[in-house]
């Protein structure tokens, strides 16, 4: 019976210790360096509920909390144990105690034994905790290099974000989270058609570094100006605790979201120093203006071309060319801007041009005037003044018969050709025999059908021929009708443009101005936001749809210097043909 109690109560005595509740603190290590991290587990051996840490007044967590849990079984018993972790920073040399944690297990409160470590002078090579977000942060790192801190109003820049990479980790795939505003700038990407690993270093060590983009900048304002930060969210390999049978780490992928940094430039105003009277704001290097025409002999009432050319490096689609002046015998059209810019690393390189159609109309040697255009010049760092050669035109007169047309033609006066008095008939040699009885076709209702039919024609040939020199004559009728048929060209074109910002709002912005034209006969150096305001006002137009074309010429205006999505490309255009119908009804 003895023997029996005693048995019973071993029995006892060991369930209950393989039912204890344990739950306990572990450290890395108890002894660290001030540049080291410390990893500390609060361990248990079945699940609770509240874990409420302890704080860490002399530590920054770094990471954390990480939970595991752990079940196996072995023989038929269960083992369980689940882990809260945390990755901890000193914040300074001594010895500091990690507080209680506390738990709930099945209605009860459990709490671990503090924990004594000493943190002691920076070690050379420094062992952290295996963190897989600390090893993350630490060892790959966004970087907006920026070509020119210091640069003059309208002078390009160029911000190239690069992704560094050390070779510990593997990235295996990226988004895009938030992309920079350009507020400030006139800004415009650079395509990179293909991601491109090289080999590099960051703060000494060896990278591997990747370019995501490539933007260029033309600063709009002077002053101290941001530029935001480009934000990722990066996949990236972490090689974990685990291990396969060859002693390989497995690797535990974690999302990583990395920021360039704001990065902020100081603007230099353009000196007022020395700037010409006729600075438009063109900013660059090595800038080249050219003035020809396609012919320099030519008679009165022909037309002819000249081109106004601006080629080189710089801002060139931010500043106006210099216009094209002519003598009053000479009459000048509105000219046609035409573009050859390709924007690259170093910033726009190309041509701009203004092609004017010119009629003298009369005889004589008539001079084109040169032209001037200013600039300022980056590699000097002042301002030059451009001229062109006068161009000397040889005008020959008019031919016979013939008057001045908008485009130039020439339409020929119909002159009467007298008859010739010797005329006389040859005799004929070879008969022609007929049938006795045959109707002649002579007298025939067929023959005065056939002999009367262009007599008829001739009043609507004279009423068309009058109809065609009095609108060959309507000089400002030409005008209107050609605003018109470019406003609906440019419509056109804006809408083929869908998608590429630079292309469609110059179309939008050319078909608003020809339409101007059209309705209310102004050139575009009368179209002032007022001037338009006050004309289509006066001619029956409503205020909210003046104001609505108004807001068109607005975003034509700011689609210049800031990026615009597919999304309000679409809803410009949608309103900018709302606009058009309903002041086609209005006025």
């Amino acid at each position: 019976m003895k023997h029996k109690l005693v048995l019973l109560m071993m029995l006892l005595v060991s369930g209950f210790a393989m039912g204890q509740v344990q739950f306990q603190a572990k450290v890395s290590k108890d002894k660290l360096g001030v540049n080291e991290r410390l990893r500390v587990d609060f361990e248990m051996n079945q699940d609770g509920d509240n874990f409420n840490p302890p704080e860490f007044t002399d530590f920054t967590v770094v990471g954390g909390p990480n939970q595991s849990v752990s079940q196996t079984w072995l023989n038929g018993k269960r083992s369980y144990s689940k882990t809260y972790s945390y990755f901890l920073a000193p914040k300074g040399r001594g010895k500091f105690n990690i507080g209680q944690a506390e738990i709930t297990i099945d209605g009860n409160v459990y709490k671990t034994t503090p924990v004594q470590v000493e943190v002691t002078a920076a070690v050379d090579q420094p062992t952290d905790g295996e963190n897989s977000e600390y090893v993350a942060s630490e060892n790959i790192h966004l970087v907006a290099e920026i070509s020119n801190t210091n640069p003059y109003l309208n002078e390009a820049i160029t911000v190239v974000y690069k992704l560094y990479v050390s070779p510990r980790i593997n990235v295996s795939d990226w988004r895009q989270l938030d992309s920079p505003k350009f507020s400030d700038f006139w800004s415009q990407n650079i395509d990179i058609r293909r991601l491109e690993v090289e080999n590099g270093t960051y703060e000494g060590e060896p990278y591997r570094f990747v370019v995501l983009r490539k933007t260029v900048l033309y600063p709009q304002k002077t002053g101290k100006l941001n530029i935001e930060p480009l934000t990722l969210n990066i996949s990236v390999e972490v090689p974990g605790n685990r291990r396969d049978i060859f002693g390989n780490r497995f690797y535990e992928t974690v999302d990583k979201v990395v920021a360039a940094g704001n990065r902020v430039i100081d603007v230099k105003p353009l000196p007022q120093e020395g700037r010409p009277a006729d600075f438009t704001g063109a900013v660059g290097k090595k800038l080249n203006l050219k003035v020809t025409t396609d012919k320099t002999e030519l008679r009165a009432t022909e037309s002819l071309q000249a081109t106004v050319e601006v080629r080189g490096q710089g801002n060139l689609k931010l500043f106006d060319l210099p216009p094209l002046t002519v003598p009053a015998s000479m009459e000048k059209y509105e000219p046609e801007y035409t573009e050859d810019v390709n924007t690259t690393i170093n910033g726009m390189q190309g041509s701009i041009a203004n092609q004017y159609t010119l009629v003298p109309q009369a005889k004589g040697k008539i001079p084109i005037p040169p032209v001037s255009f200013s600039y300022f010049d980056l590699d000097s760092r002042s301002y030059k003044t451009l001229t062109s050669q006068e161009i000397l035109l040889e005008v020959e007169a008019a031919p016979a018969g013939s008057r001045a047309t908008p485009g130039g033609n020439q339409s020929a006066v119909a002159q009467q050709v007298p008859a010739a008095t010797n005329q006389f008939r040859y005799i004929k040699l070879n008969t022609s025999l007929k049938t006795i009885g045959e109707a002649a076709f002579m007298g025939s209702a067929l023959f005065w059908t056939l002999f009367l039919s262009p007599l008829l024609f001739i009043p609507l040939l004279i009423l068309f021929g009058k109809r065609r020199q009095a609108k060959a004559g309507d000089v400002r009728g030409n005008r209107i009708r050609k605003a018109d048929r470019l406003a609906r060209k440019y419509l056109s074109e804006a809408k083929k443009n869908l998608g590429d910002q630079t292309k469609f709002y110059e179309s939008l912005e050319r078909a608003l101005h020809n339409y101007l034209k059209a309705k209310l006969h102004i050139q575009t150096s009368e179209m002032s936001k007022e001037r338009i305001k006050e004309l289509l006002e006066s001619r029956g137009a409503n205020a909210g749809t003046v104001a609505e074309f108004n807001e068109l010429l607005k975003s034509c205006e700011f689609a210049r210097y800031t990026p615009a999505s597919n999304v309000a490309m679409q809803q410009d255009y949608d309103k900018a043909v709302r606009v058009i119908s309903e002041l086609d009804k209005q006025v």
